[in-house]
C-alpha cells in the first residue's frame, strides 16, 4: 500500500545528514562532556558548536542557548523558573503583596497551559487571553491584562494545530514597555519561518528537535542574558547550573546540524512547501462540500492547515484515512485520545461537532506534488462515504 505522511507537526523524520553527524558520538566519540580528558574534550567542543549552530537559527548568542530534554521541558522551565525567581522578589517587597500574575492565551499547547494551570493551584494568578476566529490575539486586551504583579508573558509564536503566527515584535515591545518577562514556544516555527530573538524582544524561547528533523529527546531553551531564571533540577554544574545532567552528546550534535540545515534551506522549503499546502487545502475546499480551513485569513506557518468538514467525526475519517494510506491528525499528538473537542479548535469560535470535525494536515521538507494527489483524491471519497453512513448529515444535507 502506498503510504503517505501529512503529519509533520507532531514528529518529523531524523534527517540522514543529521544521523550521520550523531553516529560518532554513539560509539567511538562515546566521552562524557564534562571529562578533562582528550576524548572528553571531543566531545565537548561537539556540544559546544552545536550550541553555536542552535543560536545562529534564532539570533541568539551560544551561551544562552541551555540544551534541554525536548519542548516541554523546555516550556516549564521557562515558566516554572521565572515564577520561583520572582517569589523572592514579591516576599521581600512591600508594594506587592498579590501572588504572582501570568499571561497566556486560551490556544496555548498543553506544555504551556497545564504548567500554567499547575501554578494556579498554587496560588498563581493567570490570565488565559482570548483569540478571534483566526486565533490571533488582540495586543490591546494584551495591554490590558498587565498588572503590577505580572512576572511573565508567555505567547506561543505558531500555533501547532492552527499554525496561527501571533504578533510576536508587538507582544515583545509591550512586554519590555512594563518590564515583564515573555517567553515563547516556538516549537511549531523554529526552522519554518525566521527567528530573531532580538526583533522578537523575547527573553525566553522554547526549541524541540524532533520538530525540525533531529532526533526525540532533545532540545532547547534561550535565555536572555541576565535573565532571572531560578534551576529546576539540582545536580552537576552544567550549563551554567540552569540544566543538571551528562549531556546527551548525540542529540545535542543532532540538534545542531538539524538547525544549521534549516537555517540554510527553510527560505527554499517554505516556498515549496506553502505552495503544496495551498494546493491541498484549496482542492479540499472545492472538492468536499461545505469544507472551510480554519484560521484561513490569519499569517501561518507554510506547511500547516486545519480544515472542519461538517458532518463527519474527525477521528473517524482519521481512521478511515490510515486505512486508505494517508496519516494526518485531528490536532495535537500531545492530545491523541483525549475525549473532549480541541482547546484550540473551541477557543476559535467553532461549536465541539465542527471541532470534532477538523483534521490538521501538515506538510514537511520530504512531501512531494504525488503526495498531495494522493491526498486530494482520499479525502473528499472518504468524506462522502462518511457523510452516508450519518443519519444527522443526510438530514441536515435534506434542509439545506
Amino acid at each position: 500500500m502506498n503510504r503517505v505522511y501529512l503529519d509533520f507537526n507532531a514528529t518529523t523524520p531524523v534527517e540522514p545528514a543529521v544521523l550521520d553527524a550523531m553516529l560518532p558520538y554513539f560509539s567511538a566519540e562515546f566521552a562524557n562532556a564534562a571529562s578533562i580528558h582528550t576524548p572528553g574534550q571531543r566531545a565537548r567542543a561537539a556540544v559546544e558548536t552545536a550550541r553555536e549552530q542552535v543560536a545562529a537559527l534564532i539570533g541568539a548568542r551560544p551561551q544562552e542557548i541551555v540544551f534541554t530534554s525536548g519542548g516541554t521541558e523546555s516550556d516549564n522551565h521557562a515558566i516554572f523558573g521565572i515564577v520561583s525567581s520572582s517569589l523572592t522578589s514579591f516576599t521581600s517587597s512591600t508594594s506587592l503583596t498579590s501572588p504572582p500574575h501570568i499571561i497566556t492565551t486560551a490556544i496555548e499547547h498543553e506544555a504551556v497551559f497545564n504548567a500554567c494551570q499547575a501554578l494556579e493551584k498554587e496560588g498563581v494568578r493567570v490570565t488565559y487571553l482570548p483569540t478571534d476566529r483566526q486565533g490571533l490575539i488582540d495586543l490591546e486586551e494584551l495591554r490590558r491584562a498587565i498588572r503590577p504583579q505580572t512576572v511573565l508573558i508567555t505567547i506561543m509564536h505558531a500555533n501547532n494545530e492552527l499554525g496561527t503566527v501571533q504578533p510576536l515584535e508587538e507582544i515583545g515591545r509591550i512586554a519590555k514597555e512594563v518590564d515583564v518577562y515573555f517567553h515563547t514556544d516556538a516549537v511549531q516555527s523554529a526552522g519554518k519561518i525566521p527567528i530573531d530573538v532580538n526583533k522578537l524582544q523575547v527573553d525566553l524561547l522554547s526549541i524541540s528537535g524532533h520538530k525540525l528533523y533531529a532526533p526525540k529527546g532533545i532540545g532547547a531553551l534561550y535565555v536572555r542574558g541576565g535573565t532571572r531564571l531560578r534551576q529546576l533540577l539540582y545536580g552537576g554544574h552544567h550549563q551554567r547550573g540552569f540544566r543538571p545532567g551528562t549531556e546527551n552528546v548525540a542529540g545535542i550534535v543532532g540538534l545542531g546540524k538539524a538547525a544549521e540545515i534549516a537555517r540554510k534551506s527553510f527560505a527554499e522549503d517554505a516556498r515549496r512547501i506553502s505552495a503544496l499546502r495551498d494546493k491541498l487545502q484549496q482542492g479540499l475546499v472545492q472538492s468536499v462540500p461545505q469544507s472551510r480551513v480554519n484560521g484561513a485569513a490569519a499569517p501561518r506557518t507554510p506547511n500547516t492547515t486545519n480544515i472542519v468538514f461538517p458532518g463527519v467525526e474527525g477521528e473517524a475519517l482519521l481512521i478511515a484515512l490510515d486505512l486508505k494510506g494517508l496519516a494526518c491528525s485531528t490536532g495535537a499528538a500531545c492530545s491523541s485520545g483525549a475525549v473532549e473537542p480541541s482547546h484550540v479548535l473551541t477557543a476559535i469560535g467553532l461549536p465541539a461537532d465542527e471541532a470534532r470535525a477538523s483534521l490538521r494536515f501538515s506538510l514537511g521538507r520530504h512531501t512531494s506534488p504525488a503526495d498531495i494527489d494522493f491526498a486530494l483524491n482520499v479525502v473528499p471519497s472518504a468524506v462522502a462515504q462518511l457523510r452516508e453512513l450519518s443519519p444527522t448529515y443526510r438530514k441536515e444535507a435534506a434542509i439545506l
